[in-house]
């Protein structure tokens, strides 16, 4: 099947799936009572998800090498966005946000047909490379994730103190919830970024060809690693919350993004430059 064709299946899942949301849950107004998913949307999403995931193998191990680009960097992020609202579901009531993802999923889904991974990385035979990227790569996803979340949020509690929460905003589930969600994301990320920080120092010569070496990227990963780990330290000893928690994810994110500004996987990646 030609590859175009196959990236379309996940992304008119995701869009069939936001239509219906958007019509049951933002156009149904304040009057409908909140509920979760139900248990055939649930397995249509899950089908959406596995569509899409096999895709995505496909396009980052298509033989014994990897491949990786901005389309399939974005594809990846929101992949994990919807896998991850799908299981919470089955602990939270999250009317509204499947509304905001499916939309962006369905998009994101057909980038990489649009476009197509630039080139193979160099080090994709080593197993630990391989790891170190997976993991490097899904830490960075749920921090954007957990970025995006926040904002959502900011903006939303702005709307609701002046009272102008439009029917869009008023469909999304409580602030607390989503607060919950927050820390969440923040601390698998978390967990993520320490094991990608331990594995970059550890087996840097045997991913890189190099010793490990302290440069602009390190030093912001590490500062990234000290924010949010300090702010699910207030989290945990003070009860950080609201703006506070929210200015702190959008610092660590900040300092996540200028560890890789300027850097050869940047340049190569999303500006789409060849080694």
């Amino acid at each position: 099947m030609p590859s175009i064709l196959l990236h379309l299946i996940p992304a008119s899942m995701y869009a069939a799936l936001g239509v219906h949301f958007w019509r049951s849950r933002w156009h149904a107004g304040n009057a409908a009572p909140r509920r979760g998913l139900s248990t055939w949307e649930r397995a249509a999403l899950l089908m959406a998800l596995l569509a899409h995931g096999s895709v995505l193998h496909r396009e980052l191990f298509p033989g014994e090498g990897m491949h990786f680009g901005f389309g399939t960097a974005l594809s990846l992020m929101v992949w994990l966005a919807v896998l991850f609202y799908w299981i919470e579901n089955f602990f939270s009531r999250l009317d509204g946000l499947q509304t905001f993802v499916m939309p962006a999923a369905a998009v994101c889904a057909f980038l990489p047909a649009l476009f197509p991974p630039p080139h193979m990385l160099e080090q994709a035979s080593s197993p630990a490379f391989r790891a170190h990227f997976i993991v490097a790569m899904l830490a960075y996803s749920l921090f954007t994730l957990a970025t995006l979340h926040a904002v959502l949020m900011s903006v939303a509690e702005k709307r609701l103190h002046h009272a102008r929460l439009s029917s869009v905003f008023a469909s999304l589930p409580p602030l607390l919830t989503m607060e919950k969600l927050l820390f969440r994301l923040i601390r698998i990320a978390f967990v993520l970024l320490t094991l990608t920080l331990l594995s970059g120092v550890l087996f840097s010569e045997a991913m890189f060809g190099k010793a490990f070496q302290v440069d602009h990227k390190t030093v912001f990963a590490f500062i990234s690693w000290i924010l949010f780990g300090a702010l699910l330290l207030g989290r945990r000893l003070w009860g950080w919350r609201g703006k506070m928690a929210q200015r702190w994810t959008m610092a660590g994110f900040a300092a996540l993004m200028l560890a890789y500004v300027g850097s050869r996987f940047v340049l190569e990646v999303v500006l789409h430059r060849a080694a």
